[in-house]
C-alpha cells in the first residue's frame, strides 16, 4: 500500500480528562472507536496483522464500516456495516468458541466455517448486543459518539502509518479511543501503569 508523506505529533497527559478532551477536540466530526472497558482498553499489538489477514482472505472488505471489534492473542471478533443491494446490513464475525450456545433470534446465520461463525442482522443494536454477549466486551472497541462508524480502509491505512515506527520500550498499545478519517487519524492509549501518562498520537497527510 503506497502512502503519501505524513505528519506526526505526539502528546502526553497526566490527567485522563485532559487527554480525552484533547482527543475529542482533535477528532471533531471524524468517526471514532471507544474502548468498552476504558480502564483496560483494546490491545493493538496484533491489530494490523489481523486486519491484513481478514482482508486478504475476504472476510472483511475495504469499504466495510467497523462498528465493534475485539482483538485477543488467539481470536478476534467484529461487527461491520455492509451494503447489501439498496440496504445496509450488520454482520457479526467471530470465532465459534466465543459464540453463545443459542443462535441469536434477531439474526440469520451467514456462514459457519472452521474457526469463524458469522451472523447477519438488519439492525445495529442487535448486532452489537450479540457481539457483547459473545465477547463479554473484554478488550473491545465500539463506534460511539459519531455520526458514522470508521471505514476499514482508513483504519488499516493509518494504523500502518502509526506502527511504521518501532514501538518504544514501555509504550502502551492499549487503545482507549481512536478516530480515523480520510486525511488522518488519532489514537489515545491507556497508561502502561498507574501514574504513567496517557499518550496521544496523531498522523495525517502532509500537505
Amino acid at each position: 500500500m503506497t502512502l503519501p508523506a505524513t505528519s506526526r505529533q505526539t502528546r502526553a497527559f497526566d490527567d485522563r480528562a485532559d487527554a480525552l478532551a484533547h482527543f475529542f477536540l482533535r477528532a471533531g466530526e471524524a468517526p471514532r472507536l471507544l474502548a468498552y472497558d476504558d480502564a483496560v482498553g483494546c490491545p493493538l499489538d496484533q491489530a494490523l496483522a489481523a486486519l491484513e489477514w481478514t482482508a486478504a482472505v475476504g472476510i472483511l472488505a475495504e469499504d466495510d464500516l467497523l462498528h465493534a471489534g475485539r482483538l485477543a492473542a488467539d481470536a478476534a471478533a467484529a461487527v461491520v456495516e455492509r451494503r447489501d443491494g439498496d440496504q445496509h446490513v450488520f454482520i457479526y464475525f467471530g470465532p465459534r468458541m466465543d459464540a453463545p450456545p443459542a443462535d441469536p433470534y434477531e439474526g440469520t446465520l451467514l456462514y459457519d466455517e472452521p474457526g469463524v461463525r458469522a451472523y447477519i442482522f438488519a439492525q445495529r443494536v442487535h448486532a452489537i448486543a450479540h457481539f457483547l454477549r459473545a465477547t463479554h466486551g473484554v478488550g473491545a472497541v465500539i463506534a460511539l459518539l459519531g455520526r458514522r462508524a470508521p471505514e476499514l480502509r482508513h483504519i488499516r491505512r493509518w494504523l500502518q502509518v502509526l506502527f511504521s515506527e518501532p514501538v518504544g520500550a514501555g509504550r502502551s498499545t492499549q487503545l482507549l479511543a481512536g478516530w480515523f478519517a480520510t486525511g488522518g487519524a488519532g489514537v489515545l492509549f491507556v497508561p502502561t501503569h498507574p501514574g504513567a501518562p496517557y499518550s496521544y498520537h496523531e498522523v495525517g497527510i502532509d500537505i
